[in-house]
């Protein structure tokens, strides 16, 4: 049996230090008119071993273009693992689907790590966010351009220094890049926009080898989500994003339990969290919850959401915090855009830095993008309690135009109410990388090291910027 190389992916998504989730695309076919089931297959094997073992075949869901998640399970930790993976044609159920050891000439091979279950291992993680690829009735324009940033990721993966994770914070396509003209409104839009940017060759190739996590902003669905969403949008587009992002982005990360090497339950929200060497990390939906309104009315994530994210940063875990949040924490920006972001919902942040203050958490670091600028700080209360920001954006933004630089941003002495906790000041902010980019971050329990470094691989923090915890 003949396998075919994936039309899109594969992606690394969620890996724990026993399991991983592969994702991947097929197609599809017509006999007589008649369409073809798609199934995928995947063998994989230990770095070193000979022998494969196969997985059973996993389905190619034509309700979500075509794409698939293959589950594996009894892996070791913080081990490296050599795949294939293909997909192939059936006229058969998948009840009755078997997969004969066939031809893998043409699938995709590639290989991966498993997460490490030492609360001591240093973890390092590659962010980034907004990835802009025009897409007009001409075609896509900029399309070497916004794949250079991953050309210059994948060219950091070593093996004595391997990239542990990347954390794509939203923006992963823009659905509405010309605004008002040719807007994607239809699945099939949706489909077609993560189709051309997620099918492109270094971003496939980062993908494909490291574990990768993605949240979603406002340009999945329309500019400043919810905000002047009409009854139409809400009816309509919406959900039609919403059903486009479950397939190429929430579908591949921790929101489903996995049930006999299988996908089983409905999301029924988009955040979720997961854990790796000395790392947690709770990836929010600051997005689809939000709630624009005057005053205490505003909330930028719902009560649930609130709640799950003030238990997992009081488990007593004893890793570092990471809260993964697609638009800044702090430093506030201070034009009136800084409205879209957690300053522009006061009560909430205050309660959770109320919180944070209150039970003394340490360390919790911000991570987000959104803003096509990248820079770090660190806020401190009138406790001497510190927390840490870390904004990186974009990967690829076509010009500095409406690009914010440093006095945009709330500066050193910057004063955030922090509720219950009393007022933080902000600190040691850094420069404003105003130019496309990525930040590698290395964590250990101890301390975060922060290195920026531009869309061609150029490092832009001379020297590297460091945080004692």
């Amino acid at each position: 049996m003949k396998l075919r190389k994936p039309t899109v992916g594969p992606i690394v998504g969620a890996t724990t230090p026993t399991t991983s989730r592969i994702w991947a695309r097929g197609d599809t076919a017509f006999v007589a008119n008649r369409p073809l089931r798609c199934f995928g297959a995947l063998r994989w094997k230990r770095r070193g071993k000979k022998k494969w073992a196969v997985s059973k075949p996993f389905k190619m869901n034509p309700n979500f273009d075509m794409t698939g998640v293959a589950i594996l399970t009894g892996l070791k930790p913080d081990t490296c693992y050599d795949y294939q993976i293909g997909y192939y044609f059936s006229d058969g159920e998948f009840r009755d689907a078997t997969f004969k050891t066939g031809d893998w000439r043409e699938a995709w091979s590639s290989s991966f790590r498993t997460a490490s279950d030492d609360k001591g291992k240093p973890r390092t993680i590659v962010v980034g966010s907004c990835r802009y690829l025009l897409k007009t009735f001409l075609g896509n324009l900029f399309d070497d351009r916004g794949d250079k940033t991953f050309h210059s990721i994948v060219g950091q993966l070593k093996a004595d220094h391997p990239i542990n994770q990347v954390l794509m914070l939203g923006d992963q396509i823009y659905a509405d890049d010309l605004k008002r003209l040719f807007p994607d409104r239809t699945v099939e839009d949706f489909y077609a926009r993560y189709r051309d940017v997620f099918g492109q060759p270094w971003v496939r190739k980062l993908m494909s080898q490291v574990s990768t996590y993605m949240t979603l902003d406002d340009h999945e669905i329309k500019d400043n989500w919810p905000q002047a969403a009409s009854r139409s949008d809400r009816v309509t587009l919406f959900p039609n994003a919403m059903h486009a992002y479950q397939a190429y982005q929430l579908s591949h990360s921790p929101n489903l339990p996995i049930k006999k090497r299988r996908l089983v339950g409905t999301p029924k929200h988009l955040w979720y969290k997961y854990s790796d060497g000395c790392c947690d990390v709770f990836v929010t939906d600051t997005r689809t919850e939000r709630e624009i309104g005057p005053g205490q009315a505003a909330r930028i994530i719902s009560q649930e959401q609130m709640s799950a994210l003030k238990k997992w940063l009081r488990d007593g875990s004893g890793r570092v915090k990471l809260v993964a949040t697609s638009v800044p924490f702090f430093p506030d920006l201070l034009s009136c855009d800084g409205r879209d972001k957690w300053g522009g919902f006061t009560t909430q942040r205050k309660e959770l830095l109320g919180f944070i203050g209150k039970h003394c958490i340490k360390p919790v670091v911000f991570l987000s993008g959104d803003v096509h600028a990248s820079l770090s700080a660190r806020l401190v209360s009138r406790n001497g309690l510190k927390l840490y920001s870390v904004i990186s954006s974009a990967f690829f933004w076509p010009s500095r135009l409406l690009v914010p630089a440093a006095r945009h941003f709330m500066g050193d002495g910057g004063s955030i109410d922090g509720g219950a906790a009393g007022h933080f000041t902000v600190c040691n902010r850094s420069k404003v990388f105003r130019e496309a980019n990525f930040t590698r971050l290395k964590i250990t329990p101890q301390k975060l090291k922060i290195d920026v470094f531009s869309r061609k691989g150029k490092r832009l923090t001379k020297p590297s910027i460091v945080y004692k915890f």
